[in-house]
């Protein structure tokens, strides 16, 4: 455990004393006496609200499953659930129209659209390549994944599939950056014909810049590299501008239970913000230092150089309302709420950007832009923009420079969400949808009103269109566009391009100007998705579209009438038990928050806590409706443990989730865990238990 400093009545881990003292104010002329005791009042100030809130979280819950569990055939009827939902407070009437007023936001968040990665904050290397991903190369990304049919010959160069990528990259060309007479496969040499001469914004060499629906493609021609050197016009490569904006996350993809994370986190931010963060790795026994990608210059003919971010834009993802961390101790001796230490802190790194101290910018609007998870409904974003209002007079920085994205992922928060806009929206840039964080508490919520329906069925009920269809109704309605990113949730199959390439285009095509992706390379094939759809076009043709009814979200998911058999229990008992194993015990011995987990059919997968708290809510539901019983479940979990054991027994690090001598290990007790004190967690939450385990693991070494 971390010694303590004593600070204006706080008590603060050494190691975050240090970090703030040491390497954070340092050059930003703010004093740390002023900075601590102005830290002090905020958490004076907040933190009995913040409780105050959790407190209406579990007042609420308390009456909705009492009010569930007295009927629950009342339950399934929206128009009886919206009149009791209003009685309570939980619904609050929808506020007259409005626009929404954020101002000095950068454009890759206001006016254009394309990709978003969302990358953990505590993997160094994973920021770097999310930051520089703002630029990727589609010849790279077609030839190393399936988004083409078959895969290259082992090797070197398959030229076979050299020419499949050429020709469906030109293919691309001949869509986006049309010439005028012939197909960019019959282009060799000379002056280029385009079919819209304004395309054309500049070069580098002999590299020819386009713009399309406002992103840029470079066509890079050098024949001197071993496929231009073939090609017939000295193509080289078709780079795209790709992940416009990236999410750092300090929540649901990291496991940061003590001081110790929350600095090495907070140290990787302050790298980004200052320019040098840097990651030396070794890679196919070659020494690679990654580091942050430089500015792109290009020449416009006649009207000097055009630069261009070599980076994506950042955000910062900080925790909720829920948590509290032992890196500060308040005067009661309790420990602070984690996500007013975020605010200040990820803000008071950002000064190093906003005030030019580092060797790139990220906001050239002068702007911090921080995501806020787990709102739960108005009044909670209302203690949000007042808790950003005070850190900006601690900063010393202009009313709402500091912006807040709000993830639509909390049932009362997407009932709310109109009145959720209004009370951020002078600096509200982002909502975004996230499906499974939104499927559990949905089933949390419900708890009481019956068994839920099997996880694979969630996404073809109603409730879930009515949910995605409303938030982007909802933000339009509310001015987004032109002014605010409206977000759609990730892919989670990052070996599966040609499925996403088949599936993500629904997300421009119905009016969002931005969607998740897990990796680089997606970013750069889901790119293509933004030049096939004019998101701001799209979102003119649907602007005047009435608002979806509140009554298809407020469709409890239950499963009415349902008779499983024995064969369909176990199958969904086993499908959830291995992934909540399959993350837990890298969470829990390993501090990973979000990798590449594969699933019961071997699929590599995504996963984070939003995945396992849908997985931990189905279980417990069906634990408490005797769907399942509790002999049934633990059979589950053993099966699946040795499967997920069998599933990792090439990595070095991992423990077996049997324990030594038979005694199961902590990552197999937090699974059970998860699953048997489900019903009983805030809100359905994983963190608080989570952490629990996790502490108790590092404390044993």
């Amino acid at each position: 455990m971390s010694a303590f400093v004593d600070r204006a009545g706080l008590k603060i881990a050494g190691p975050l004393a240090r970090f703030v003292e040491e390497r954070v104010l340092p050059g930003l002329d703010i004093a740390a006496e002023g900075f601590w005791r102005g830290t002090a009042e905020i958490f004076a100030r907040f933190t009995p609200e913040n409780r105050a809130l959790l407190a209406r979280r579990d007042a609420l819950q308390a009456q909705i499953d009492l009010w569930c569990a007295e009927e629950p055939a009342r339950a399934a009827d929206p128009t009886a659930q919206e009149a009791f939902l209003r009685s309570i407070g939980y619904l609050v009437d929808t506020p007259a129209p409005f626009t929404i007023h954020t101002g000095a936001v950068d454009p890759e968040i206001a006016q254009l659209a394309g990709p978003q990665l969302v990358v953990p904050g505590l993997n160094a290397r994973f920021l770097l390549n999310a930051a520089n991903a703002r630029w990727g190369s589609l010849y790279d990304a077609l030839y190393g994944t399936d988004a083409l049919p078959g895969a290259p010959r082992p090797g070197g160069y398959d030229r076979e599939r050299g020419a499949q990528v050429i020709a469906r990259a030109k293919a691309f060309l001949d869509e986006a950056v049309p010439l005028a007479d012939m197909a960019w496969a019959e282009f060799t040499q000379g002056d280029l014909p385009l079919a819209d001469p304004t395309q054309f914004v500049g070069q580098r060499g002999e590299s020819l810049l386009f713009r399309h629906h406002g992103l840029h493609i470079e066509v890079v021609i050098d024949r001197t590299h071993p496929i231009g050197a073939i090609d017939p016009a000295g193509i080289a490569d078709v780079v795209l501008e790709a992940a416009l904006t990236a999410i750092v996350d300090l929540e649901d993809s990291v496991a940061a239970v003590d001081a110790e994370d929350k600095v090495a986190a907070y140290a990787n931010w302050l790298g980004l913000m200052r320019g040098d963060l840097e990651e030396r790795f070794d890679k196919g026994g070659v020494a690679i230092t990654r580091r942050l990608a430089e500015d792109r210059v290009y020449q416009v003919p006649g009207a000097g150089d055009l630069t261009l971010s070599g980076r994506s834009l950042l955000f910062v993802r900080n925790v909720g309302h829920l948590m509290t961390t032992p890196a500060l101790l308040l005067p009661d001796g309790g420990e602070a709420p984690e996500g007013i230490l975020d605010a200040i802190v990820t803000s008071l790194i950002a000064l190093h950007d906003l005030r030019g101290l580092g060797s790139h910018r990220n906001s050239r609007a002068g702007s911090v832009y921080i995501v806020k998870p787990k709102m739960h409904g108005p009044e909670e974003c209302a203690f949000t923009d007042r808790l950003f209002d005070a850190v900006e007079d601690l900063l010393g920085l202009a009313r709402h420079m500091i912006k807040v994205g709000v993830m639509d992922e909390e049932r009362r928060t997407s009932a709310n969400l109109a009145a959720c806009i209004d009370a951020v929206k002078h600096r509200i840039v982002f909502i975004n949808t996230g499906f499974l964080d939104r499927t559990g508490d949905e089933m949390h919520t419900s708890m009481h009103a019956g068994p839920m329906v099997p996880k694979g069925e969630m996404k073809a009920l109603p409730w879930i269109a009515a949910y995605e269809d409303r938030n982007v109704r909802i933000g339009l309605a509310c001015g987004f566009s032109g002014r605010a990113q409206i977000g759609k949730g990730m892919w989670a199959a990052p070996d599966r391009m040609a499925d996403m390439l088949a599936q993500k285009g629904a997300h421009p095509l119905s009016g969002a100007n931005t969607a998740w992706v897990p990796s680089p390379t997606a970013a750069t094939l889901h790119a293509l998705h933004y030049h096939q759809v004019d998101v701001f076009a799209r979102q003119r043709e649907i602007a005047g579209e009435s608002i979806p009814a509140l009554a298809p979200l407020l469709t409890i998911p239950v499963a009415i009438g349902r008779n499983w058999s024995r064969d369909e229990i176990e199958q969904e008992l086993d499908n959830n038990a291995q992934g909540i194993l399959g993350y837990v015990v890298r969470w829990i011995d390993q501090g990973i928050g979000c990798s590449k987990v594969p699933d019961i059919h071997d699929v590599g997968l995504m996963e984070d806590r939003a995945t396992l708290r849908i997985s931990s809510q189905l279980l417990a539901n069906w634990l408490f409706h005797g769907v399942a019983s509790a002999v049934d479940v633990e059979a589950a979990l053993e099966r699946m443990a040795l499967k997920v054991d069998a599933q990792n027994r090439g990595d070095p690090l991992y423990r077996s989730l049997a324990g030594a001598e038979g005694q199961a290990g902590l990552a197999f007790q937090a699974a059970r865990a998860l699953v048997f004190e489900g019903a009983a967690q805030p809100n359905g939450y994983t963190e608080p238990l989570l952490h629990r385990f996790r502490r108790e693991a590092k404390a044993r070494g």
